[in-house]
């Protein structure tokens, strides 16, 4: 098969892992499925919806400014570049599914557009070139030059592995040359306050050959930790300069900061076979997901500075929870499954993928969250657009909307991979992928409505008569499972995660793997007293809420208990059309008339009424009209 479209993260054949993308050409998800859906929306509406805010808002006019084109004032945050360039890389990813006229000329005239902003030792930053020239790579804990530079990089070799744009990627090593000469093993020492040039380095190193870039990388991450940024406002850990990267024992700090910093070490670890440096990125790994990670895979617990909190910190109405930290979190537990085979990792995906993830974008595809609580609260204030009360347009900071953009255009690249053996399946969805085998290639066509329904039909055929292993990852909250293979029941364990069946493929095979997918309630570990006495309903992969539009009319979302001893149905509703399953659960609610915030216990056990509930996918949450919210649910009391 021809590798001509390498995804986001594509390792040389030198680096550490047994894992191996499969090229994106390789796979194609289907419309008709919840993921190929993402993709189908995310080309019709966030793409060109992104391209179109990048005039509207004035970001493509910074630029202009920059080249002498334009003499209006500069526009937005000092780094709104980087949101070009997030919006390039996605152009770049959907264009390979196909050519878009509309999106082609967006990336070859923005292309021609940053040649000509350029400055002629290869430095391109449209606010410090004409705002603050004075101030060039002088203030390195705010700037963002290195962090938009990354961006830029990212969407370079997007378009190259595209075959998108030769330009971009001509202007992108310009840059990326001056940060060696600047920064690299034979310049001065720094560091950028917001990680990002570390990974996009490492993977320009993977496209061109060009080992300089990888070694500035490694220089980077060896450098943080001596105190080059100084303790700013919030403290040298918001910067990740607190502890050097080998020593750290837990995440800490701004969470997209330490998020984009672990999958940047992660990527030099495995280029550098630096086992010492993946080591320190699975105990980091730990720390996170062990004690601050929310029950949807967000991030950051704490607004004041977009941090994590203590172990167990993990509040449901104040999550910070930003939709980037969430792509982060995903783009690093891919790189350790791809070092490691671990199926915790591609968990972890799953996880975020279909809940905190999702949950960053509406239904139409052009309203976005930033962060993403677990609660909202009757009465919130939603007038601060750091915590609004339904999903908006744009931001001040429109860091998350082309972020999601480039996500959802390369989702397809990271649903399986090649090994030795043979293939492995890690998130499932309807589409069809081909793949290297022993002596052959293998094509499978999966048939599935996951994550609404556990069924999932696989036809295998492959060009090689030598037997190979299929593997299939059974996800963790999965406790039952039956697989058939041409209609027969066979016998399956699920070795590390992944149920591996070996055989010759050369005829199709058509494989029915049935994960069991009852509603279960979750409760939380008792050192999280923010949902102490609450649970919270899962159904597969999917959490769930409670929403203010399925309450009757003068209901209270806070007023409503969950009762445990009532069973937890999944339904479908034909009212709730855009809610393929929705879970019904027994209640009760508070009709106390007492607006007195303290009382009786038990007066206040006497005034509980039966309520029937419906819970809702969280991801879905407030795409019907604003108001409350909450995943975690307090009990009703019993006896």
């Amino acid at each position: 098969m021809t590798d001509s479209h390498p995804g986001p993260v594509s390792p040389t054949t030198e680096a550490l892992g047994t894992l191996r993308p499969l090229p994106l050409d390789a796979v194609r998800l289907e419309p008709g499925g919840l993921l190929g859906a993402w993709q189908r929306r995310n080309a019709a509406a966030t793409i060109p919806y992104c391209v179109d805010q990048m005039s509207a808002t004035g970001t493509l006019e910074n630029l202009r400014r920059a080249t002498g084109q334009s003499d209006r004032k500069y526009a937005g945050m000092w780094f709104r570049d980087s949101d070009i360039y997030k919006t390039l890389e996605a152009a770049a990813w959907q264009l390979a599914h196909g050519d878009d006229p509309g999106l082609r000329d967006f990336l070859d005239t923005t292309a021609s557009l940053l040649a000509k902003a350029q400055q002629d030792d290869g430095y391109l930053n449209s606010y410090f070139t004409v705002v603050h020239p004075e101030k060039r790579w002088r203030e390195l804990d705010w700037s963002h030059e290195l962090y938009c530079a990354g961006h830029l990089v990212q969407a370079a070799v997007a378009a190259a592995r595209t075959d998108a744009s030769a330009e971009l990627m001509t202007v992108a090593r310009r840059f990326a040359d001056l940060i060696v000469e600047r920064f690299g093993p034979d310049g001065t020492d720094g560091v950028c306050g917001h990680p990002e040039i570390e990974t996009a380095l490492v993977e320009l190193y993977r496209a061109t050959g060009h080992r300089p870039y990888l070694d500035t990388a490694r220089r980077f991450l060896d450098l943080r930790g001596r105190g080059l940024l100084g303790e700013g406002r919030f403290g040298a850990a918001y910067h990740q300069d607190h502890v050097p990267v080998r020593e750290a024992e837990e995440v800490a700090g701004h969470a997209v900061r330490q998020l984009y910093l672990l999958a940047g070490m992660v990527d030099v670890a495995v280029e550098t076979r630096d086992t010492a440096l993946l080591d320190a990125a699975k105990r980091l790994w730990d720390s996170a997901f062990r004690t601050k990670t929310y029950l949807t895979g967000a991030h950051g617990s704490r607004h004041r500075d977009e941090a994590y909190g203590d172990p167990y910190e993990l509040p449901p109405d104040r999550a910070y929870a930003e939709t980037c930290a969430s792509i982060a979190s995903f783009h690093w537990s891919w790189r350790m499954l791809l070092a490691t085979g671990e199926r915790r990792y591609a968990d972890e995906m799953e996880r975020v993928l279909h809940n905190a993830i999702a949950a960053g974008i509406a239904a139409d595809g052009r309203h976005f969250f930033y962060s993403n609580p677990l609660h909202l609260r009757t009465g919130h204030d939603g007038s601060d657009e750091d915590a609004p009360s339904q999903r908006l347009s744009w931001y001040s900071c429109p860091c998350c909307p082309p972020n999601l953009a480039r996500l959802m255009a390369s989702l397809h690249g990271y649903l399986a991979t090649a090994d030795d053996d043979g293939l492995r399946v890690h998130l499932y969805g309807a589409g069809i992928l081909r793949s290297p085998v022993p002596d052959g290639e293998a094509e499978v066509t999966t048939r599935t409505a996951y994550p609404w329904d556990g069924r999932i039909e696989l036809t295998v055929t492959a060009t090689t008569a030598r037997p190979w292993t299929l593997a299939l990852r059974i996800p963790g909250w999965c406790g039952r499972f039956t697989v058939e293979v041409d209609g027969t029941t066979v016998a399956g364990d699920a070795e590390d995660g992944y149920l591996r069946l070996t055989r010759s493929w050369d005829t199709p095979t058509v494989i029915v793997l049935d994960l069991d997918m009852p509603a279960r309630l979750v409760s939380a570990h008792p050192r999280v007293d923010a949902v102490r006495g609450c649970v919270a309903l899962t159904r597969g992969p999917l959490v769930y809420c409670l929403e203010q539009a399925d309450l009757p009319d003068g209901t209270v979302l806070e007023d409503v208990r969950l009762d445990a001893s009532a069973p937890v149905r999944a339904v479908e509703r034909a009212d709730l059309p855009d809610f393929p399953v929705a879970l019904a659960a027994g209640g009760t609610v508070d009709r106390s008339p007492s607006p007195e915030p303290y009382r009786d216990h038990a007066a206040a056990e006497d005034a509980a009424e039966p309520l029937p509930l419906t819970a809702v996918p969280y991801f879905l949450w407030a795409n019907r009209t604003p108001g409350p919210m909450r995943v975690w649910i307090p009990l009703a009391a019993t006896g």
